[in-house]
Parts: C-alpha cells; structure tokens; sequence
C-alpha cells in the first residue's frame, strides 16, 4: 500500500489533483478541506489512502495525517463508503466533523448530503472512543481564483450529483452572493443538493 507521494502538483480541483512523481502522474481523490490546504502551493507531500473495489483501484489523498485517519475510520461504518466520507470532509472540516462525533451531536452530520438520523448516530456509536485523540486546532486556508464557478461545477459532478441540479444549484447560491471562495460555495451546494 502507498503510504504518501511526493512531486509537483499537475492539476488541482477541488475534487481531485494529479500529481508528477518521478514522471507518473497520479489521479488522486481530494477532499475540499485538502484542495484548500494544497491551493497555491506547486509541490506537496499528499498522504494516501489507496481503497481497492471489483471495477476500480482508488486513490484518495489528503493534506495531513489527521484527515487521512479520521477518512479511514468513517470508511470503516456500515453504509459509509469512500465517496459519502469525502462528502463529510468536503462539507464539514476535519475539526467538525471530530467534534459532531465527540459532542455526539447527530444533527451536525444529518447536514451531510446522504448522511440521516441512522447514518450519523451509526457513525456517532462506532467512532466517539477512536476520534478523541486525532484533531486540535487546525487552520483552514481558503482559495482564491477567477473560476470559482467551474471548480465548483466540477468538484460536485465528479462527487457524483447530476450536471442540471449542480448547476442550477451553483446559479441560485452566486445571485445571492457573487463574492464566495470555492470551498463556501461548494459547502453551501452540498447542504441544497
């Protein structure tokens, strides 16, 4: 198993990256949390999760550590597959997601598209006694760019919602507020989706 991958950053989105390694380049699923940390910088050092099904070898990545392992405890919960635990981590932070599952605060997790009563008191009883120790503080960077629409756009088709819902969602959020990062209004899409 890959551990982590080191190089220049090819492409960045908010839902994935490539990543040159010695001329490789890597596909790597990204969280939002992870875009925003890796936003501006040419080269990192990208943690990864490798997740093995019948017709696909997935790579996720993730900026640190933490997220990496609080990642792979949410895909350990019955019914939480490696998508819907990207979705968790693109609309709530690390650090909320820790403290909704420490608090035992379902209502904070039912904010997840996908996530229900069910859902998130599952994750709340498997999870509270191994997420106490992951996270302290943590600072989000935001990012900033002309292509805010499109990067949204992009990141919610390849988290799987229909192209027509997604971009009537992305056009009601930007009449309301046209001076948003990438990240707040892919976070607001995800709770109207």
């Amino acid at each position: 198993m890959y551990e982590y991958i080191s190089g220049n950053i090819i492409e960045l989105t908010p839902a994935h990256l490539v990543i040159d390694n010695e001329g490789k380049g890597y596909f790597v699923n990204i969280s939002l949390n992870t875009y925003s940390l890796l936003s501006g910088k040419p080269s990192s050092r990208i943690f990864i999760c490798q997740v093995i099904r019948e017709d696909a070898h997935l790579l996720f990545g993730f900026a640190d550590k933490q997220e990496r392992e609080l990642f792979r405890l949410l895909i350990t919960v019955s019914g939480i597959g490696a998508n819907t635990a990207r979705v968790m981590l693109s609309s709530l932070s690390p650090v909320e997601i820790h403290k909704a599952i420490a608090g035992g605060n379902a209502e904070v997790l039912q904010s997840v598209k996908g996530i229900g009563l069910k859902s998130a008191q599952r994750i709340i009883l498997d999870l509270k006694e191994k997420v106490s120790k992951l996270y302290g503080s943590e600072e989000i960077f935001t990012a900033s760019g002309n292509t805010i629409r499109e990067e949204s756009l992009s990141a919610l088709i390849m988290l799987g919602f229909p192209k027509n819902a997604v971009e009537k969602v992305i056009s009601q959020l930007l009449s309301e507020e046209e001076d948003t990062t990438v990240e707040d209004l892919i976070k607001k899409a995800l709770k109207k989706l």
